[in-house]
């Protein structure tokens, strides 16, 4: 009976009258061992509201998280670069959209045509209003793009607009029961949890322009004119959280640390000195150092200010103590932490937040931009197109044939992202040469990595090879001088001698 070294005096007792019973409450003790040391109940961390919903989360700390990361982007310039980062390299100049089925020319030519009047409020185009769609969501967490059906009246090339909400607009204190419908935090849901609508207010809720006393409504509006653009995390999140979640407390906590530190310097720059003594042997106006009321300086303790250069004789009694502010050992060091920590949290690079490249090698870049872009992909390929990109073209194509322009809706398009530039642009490109030659990869495919169209690429190549044979220089056609050239410098980089390798950085 070796096991009964684990059973305590009430089992063992209850063990005399019977042993099944004893066993019993032994091996229901030992189920309630923890296989994970984190689930131990002797741990004091408890996260609150364990078990919530990630709509629960969002009615609960959304609102006080978007006010603290719109503080943080507007005023910390390390936050407002990192939110840049982002922007510019998952939407830069934009995602282009190009038709590819049988009337792709004349679907083409009308994007084009309406990319620079898609705006409603009008101030920007179409790739603007991605820019500024991606940075809301990035920085709020989510974002509302309303479908504007206009006239024909209007002029416009399609009847068709966009018209770019803060997710303030969404009347997030609406949840119940609307006609046998779901309404939680603002969103519509039918008795299969297809979001069918959203609650708007009639004006942004914190305009200048409400007045005291007066009272706004939402209104319902289909969801198949609003496009709620965000990052789902959780499986039945309705809606987003900011990326800066993370992170406010670490860059809230480090700004203060670094005006803490400019604060101290200010100090440091200026000379402050404690006098201590009787202050009525300073009375004397004959003296360089005369106080001209005793009385006022026995009650505010200024004995005025010291005159640049001059040397002062203090009376008899008089100790003077100089102010001289500590400096914090290891501060950089703190700071360039917590701005690892502040990039890893956003999902950029240290150099992207920073613009500090001191510490940085080609290799070290190298890896960084590898992850970053992947990540960048991602969000293009993942949320960018299928939410926002493919809902305005199957928009836009809705309008065109409402409008008459074409003859049925053919919604067949490809999504062009940003090309990447190039870390290294010399071996990048010897590098997709060798996988081409090698069958590892097809010219189209690289040219659709760096954000090429395959398609206009071969035609404006064929079309420049046209016009290049039909140029004569003497008998010889300038297509056949250009290759004759290329394939010299092709020979002259192979014959030539390998470079030496640099020595290792010591």
């Amino acid at each position: 009976m070796a096991d009964r070294v684990y059973v305590n005096p009430v089992d063992r007792v209850i063990g005399w009258f019977s042993p099944r019973r004893e066993l019993a409450r032994f091996y229901d003790r030992q189920s309630l061992k923890r296989a994970y040391e984190a689930a131990s109940p002797r741990d004091p961390w408890k996260p609150r509201r364990a078990g919530a919903s990630a709509n629960a989360d969002h009615i609960a700390d959304a609102s006080t998280m978007r006010s603290k990361a719109r503080s943080l982007v507007q005023n910390v310039p390390y936050m407002r670069a990192g939110i840049d980062a982002l922007v510019a390299n998952v939407v830069g100049t934009g995602i282009m959209p190009r038709a590819t089925g049988q009337q792709a020319d004349v679907l083409n030519t009308l994007f084009k045509q309406w990319c620079k009047v898609a705006d409603a409020d009008g101030r920007l185009d179409y790739y603007g209003l991605q820019a500024a769609a991606y940075h809301a969501m990035e920085q709020d967490g989510e974002v509302l793009i309303r479908l504007r059906a206009r006239r024909p009246t209007d002029g416009l090339p399609v009847p068709l607009q966009l018209q770019l909400l803060e997710i303030d607009w969404l009347d997030s204190t609406r949840t119940g029961i609307v006609s046998g419908n779901t309404v939680v935090n603002g969103i519509e849901y039918d008795v299969l949890g297809r979001v069918i609508a959203y609650w708007l207010w009639d004006q942004h809720p914190g305009d200048v322009t409400i007045t005291r006393g007066s009272r706004t409504q939402s209104t319902r509006v289909d969801a198949a004119n609003i496009i709620h653009l965000f990052s789902p995390e959780r499986p039945g999140q309705g809606r987003g959280f900011t990326r800066l979640a993370p992170v406010i407390n670490t860059a809230r906590d480090l700004q203060l640390l670094m005006d803490a530190e400019l604060a101290r310097k200010n100090l440091e720059s200026r000379m402050s000195v404690l006098a201590s003594g009787d202050v009525a042997s300073l009375a004397n106006p004959a003296t360089p150092s005369a106080i001209a009321d005793p009385d006022a300086a026995r009650r505010n303790g200024d004995l005025g200010q010291l005159g640049s250069g001059n040397i002062i004789q203090l009376p008899a009694g008089m100790n003077v103590t100089h102010v001289k502010p500590e400096a914090l050992p290891g501060y950089v060091e703190t700071v360039k932490l917590y701005l690892h920590l502040v990039a890893v949290g956003m999902g950029v690079t240290y150099e992207m937040l920073t613009g500090d490249v001191s510490e940085t090698n080609f290799s070290s870049a190298r890896v960084n931009v590898s992850n970053f872009r992947r990540g960048a992909e991602r969000t293009q390929w993942l949320t960018l197109v299928p939410q926002m990109c493919d809902r305005i073209w199957r928009a836009f194509v809705d309008a065109a044939e409402l409008a008459g322009k074409i003859r049925r809706a053919d919604y067949t398009a490809e999504h062009s992202t940003p090309r990447w530039d190039y870390v290294n642009p010399e071996q990048d490109v010897k590098s997709d040469l060798a996988l081409i030659s090698g069958g590892l990869l097809t010219p189209s495919e690289a040219l659709r990595r760096r954000g090429y169209n395959p398609d206009d690429v071969t035609a404006e190549l064929h079309a420049d090879m046209e016009r290049w044979n039909a140029l004569k220089v003497g008998e010889v056609s300038l297509l056949d001088i250009l290759l004759l050239l290329q394939k010299a410098q092709t020979a002259a980089a192979l014959s030539a001698p390998a470079p030496t390798p640099a020595p290792a950085a010591k």
